[in-house]
């Protein structure tokens, strides 16, 4: 049986939500038919829509449902910007430079189709996004919307708006870093952005079942959530977005969600989410002190290997507010990532790289290059990701694999 090492792609599903899905699944209904089991579907997405919302400290009005998170990351980027531009002119985009692919992409997508601007906010060599570099990205904002609240003797988020005509659109940095596990300090962040009167967007799917998440409390106008991330099914989660949030619809149809997205509800799906993502947070706290042990106890003992690893990013030994409890970034000096990830495989180990593949050539991270990171020491990058499901024998697997895997890399890459 392999040591499945990469819960930061999926997490396997908990049994509780398995259990959920099944019985669900086979009662069908259309939540939005008016039938008895429509009905009865409905009060099954509602139920699991207030749980949602308790778990994270929403309201359940402000739980959107979608696909996952790149729907919901799609639909904060893009239909945040066509609603400022349409009531603002706002067409500027302020973004981490370390984001997930499904922020990045549809930012590119904005800047080559409908001429976007964008200001990337690089990060420090832990992978912090510094709240001053914010401040500084946005300070003609900051400038008018205080000049304007102070005419109105108000310092209300319509008056900012009014003051920031032409100018940003959105703010958006993730919660978490899918990669190599930074946390970020998303309530001074998004209070910067607020002071502004720009929307701020946070992708938190790494951050949920590992960090105390409350929506209500990061100072967030929408956040992003999925449900495979933490023990439940893949293609469903959740855009959380306050009531005053300004969305254009990506998709058009049925307006079932808010009128912000169409599409008829997963009643199965919405039901398990609830139900893993109620289980990840209730287990959070001790779970996140087992992980960190776990994870420590892989860092560690690679580093002592003597193979050269070191660790991407910063890392404390018992720290799990700074860095996610249970990932493991290392970088292998004389290897390419891939290699190595080949290697653990046939090893019985499961885990990630960095990398991405363009034309079918392997392409450094661009979390790792943005960082500071050189090309070269970027290209032998290891995610080691831990879950509910991860074990002591996992990594006693890893670290058994390791040395000779090393080796056999630097072979292939002429490096030994």
């Amino acid at each position: 049986m392999s040591a499945y090492l990469d819960h930061a792609a999926t997490t396997p599903m908990r049994a509780s939500a398995r259990a959920a899905w099944i019985e669900q699944s086979e009662r069908g209904g259309n939540p939005s038919s008016l039938h008895t089991s429509g009905r009865a579907a409905r009060a099954v997405v509602e139920e699991s829509r207030e749980e949602i919302a308790g778990a994270l400290s929403a309201r359940p009005s402000e739980v959107v449902f979608t696909s996952g998170g790149t729907e919901a990351d799609n639909l904060a980027i893009k239909g945040t910007y066509a609603a400022r531009l349409a009531s603002v002119g706002a067409r500027r985009l302020v973004v981490g430079g370390i984001e997930h692919h499904a922020v990045l992409d549809p930012v590119e997508h904005l800047v080559k189709a409908q001429g976007a601007e964008v200001t990337w906010l690089e990060p420090d060599r832990c992978g912090h996004i510094l709240v001053d570099d914010l401040r500084a990205a946005i300070t003609p904002v900051l400038a008018s919307a205080n000049s304007a609240n102070s005419a109105d003797g108000a310092n209300s988020a319509d008056g900012a708006d009014g003051a920031d005509a032409g100018g940003v659109a959105v703010v958006s940095v993730m919660w978490a870093n899918n990669e190599v596990g930074t946390v970020q300090p998303v309530a001074e962040l998004a209070a910067v952005a607020r002071e502004a009167g720009v929307p701020f967007h946070t992708d938190a799917v790494q951050a949920v079942g590992q960090l105390p998440v409350d929506f209500a409390a990061s100072g967030a106008d929408l956040m992003t959530v999925s449900a495979h991330k933490v023990g439940g099914p893949v293609g469903v989660g959740a855009l959380l977005a306050r009531r005053d949030a300004r969305l254009v619809p990506l998709v058009h149809g049925g307006g079932q969600e808010r009128q912000v997205r169409s599409g008829t509800l997963d009643a199965a799906g919405i039901r398990a989410f609830a139900v893993a993502l109620t289980e990840a947070v209730a287990e959070r706290d001790v779970e996140a002190k087992r992980l960190t042990v776990l994870r420590d106890r892989l860092i560690g003992s690679a580093l002592g290997l003597e193979l050269g690893i070191s660790v991407s990013g910063c890392w404390t030994e018992g720290d799990a507010t700074d860095r996610l409890p249970g990932n493991a970034h290392l970088l292998v000096p004389g290897c390419e990532g891939d290699s190595l990830l080949y290697l653990l495989d046939a090893a019985g180990v499961e885990c990630s790289t960095g990398s991405a593949c363009q034309a079918g050539v392997p392409q450094p991270s661009h979390v790792l290059l943005a960082m500071g990171y050189p090309e070269a020491e970027a290209r032998g990058a290891l995610r080691l990701s831990l879950g509910h499901t991860s074990t002591d024998g996992d990594v006693d697997a890893f670290l058994a694999a390791l040395p000779g895997v090393v080796e056999r890399a630097r072979r292939a890459s002429g490096a030994a």
